[in-house]
Parts: C-alpha cells; structure tokens; sequence
C-alpha cells in the first residue's frame, strides 16, 4: 500500500513515459524506504503513544526505535488503516505524511550505487560490494562495507543497515571516480 501510494501520486509528477521508469523507480524507493519509514514514525511519534498505550510499569525495549521496527509498525498502521478507510483516504494520509521524505527524494534523489555502477560500467568495470564487520546487538547492529573494483578497495561505508553501508562506501568511492573523469 505504501509503495502504491506513492508510486500513484508520483507517475504524473514524474512524466514517466518522458523520463522514464528508472528515474520514478529511484525516487520511490528512497521515499518508501526504511530510514524514511522511520522519520515519518518519529515525527507522528509512534514509540510515545505505544509506550503511553502500554499498561502501566511495562518498559518498553530499545528496539522500539530501531529503523526495522519503526519501519513495520509504520507499515502495519498503513494496512490496518487501508481496511478502515479503504485506498483512496489511505494513499491521501500517506502520501501527505511522507510529504518531506518525498520532497527530499525528488531534490536530492539518493542512490550513490546506481551511480557508481553506471560510472563503471562506462569503463567495462564492474563493483563488488563486501560486508567486513557487523558490531552491536540485533536491534543496534552496525555494519561495514567495502566497495572493491577490480581487487582494489575504492570506499569503506559504515550503516544501520547493509544497504545504507554499501551507499556509504559507493558515495565515498564515487569521489575519486567522478574526479577522475
């Protein structure tokens, strides 16, 4: 429901068959993605209202804000709020609540490994992406990512997640690359 949502109210934006179906593609992922899950759980502030609806004296675990958790708590509210309200009440809220998220996508789409690959494969190259560490509880895990090309390592990138560790790595590798050209 949430990528339909937001897919639906960008396709006309967008001019897709102008464009493209990348571009749209680009721009919903990073809209619909779980670090813009999470902001848009911390702005309706959903672990205040679950802790104040927990009965009383029930701590409520770190992982509560956690990217994953927030995440599908968003998506949850989403869907349960789709069978109330049905698609067309459901996309309007979602749309507006992600409205910054949104926003950002289209100013400053965010995706340092499709550029990356795109400016190697220009040169026959091709990227190779390796977890080196993973530190931290399950819920505050924290990896580190190598981006190699050809043997060599070209970005190191730290993340909550192994994606947002390899876009890191891609975005540091993206420097010299670019500078190069």
């Amino acid at each position: 429901m949430l990528g339909l949502a937001i897919t639906a109210h960008l396709y006309p934006l967008l001019e897709a068959d102008r464009f493209g179906a990348g571009r749209l593609t680009k721009i919903r992922a990073q809209t619909v993605s779980g670090a813009a899950c999470r902001e848009v759980a911390l702005r309706l502030d959903v672990p205040g209202r679950l802790a104040a609806a927990a009965p009383q004296g029930t701590p409520l675990a770190d992982t509560l804000v956690s990217e994953r958790v927030l995440s599908s708590i968003v998506e949850a509210i989403i869907g349960a709020c789709y069978l109330d309200q049905g698609y067309e009440a459901t996309a309007a809220a979602v749309v507006d609540c992600f409205a910054p998220e949104l926003a950002l996508a289209l100013e400053h789409p965010i995706d340092f490994k499709s550029a990356l690959q795109e400016q190697l494969a220009a040169r026959g190259q091709l990227v190779e992406y390796e977890i080196t560490s993973e530190q931290g509880p399950p819920h505050e895990r924290t990896f580190a990512v190598t981006a190699s090309v050809a043997g060599e390592v070209v970005g190191e990138g730290t993340g909550r997640t192994k994606k947002a560790a390899e876009q890191e790595a891609a975005r540091i590798a993206l420097g010299p690359i670019t500078e190069g050209d």
